[in-house]
């Protein structure tokens, strides 16, 4: 059965490190035929993996430009990422990173819980905090009353979830 899908229909990934996010996403984008936002942060740090509290600034606001051009994309990241990861690394989160939270908008909003192997990455930092980290991520879309959707298991059947949250 093809998949109807709305005018307005934007999908973000979200949840800790190595926990599907990309690979997910990737997959989404090519399944439903929609454009892909990548994880800005990966292109940002490309060449200086070390970074500031002002350059999460800058990775903040062009991740939420970037997933804001179309009304129809998969998004590999939104805002919670950068709370999470501002929160930890610096133990707050700003008034620039609360309010592009703020003004972003989802028509699914999509945690990936950490059970995938751990894979090496230079722009990884917490290979053994990602349970922590997801439980961080429970507690703040909670908190905000945001509404998700937890990916678990395999990939295959995450592909599986994903689907059935699909309208058709």
């Amino acid at each position: 059965m093809e998949k109807i899908i709305p005018l307005k229909f934007r999908i973000a990934f979200t949840g800790p490190e190595c926990s599907g996010k990309s690979t997910l996403a990737h997959w989404l984008s090519n399944e439903l035929n929609l454009p892909l936002v990548p994880e800005f942060a990966r292109t940002y740090l490309a060449d200086n993996p070390s970074y500031s509290r002002e350059d999460l600034y800058a990775i903040a606001s062009g991740q939420f430009t970037q997933n804001h051009q179309h009304d129809r994309c998969v998004c590999d990241t939104e805002m919670t990422v950068m709370r999470i990861w501002e929160h930890v690394k610096y133990g707050g989160i700003s008034t620039h990173i609360q309010d592009l939270t703020s003004s972003e908008s989802y028509t699914l909003l999509l945690l990936c819980k950490p059970d995938f192997p751990w894979e090496d990455d230079p722009l990884r930092e917490h290979p053994e905090a990602r349970n922590e980290l997801f439980d961080l991520y429970v507690q703040d879309l909670k908190a905000r009353q945001v509404p998700y959707h937890i990916l678990a298991g395999s990939l295959e059947e995450r592909k599986s979830q994903l689907l059935k949250l699909i309208p058709h």
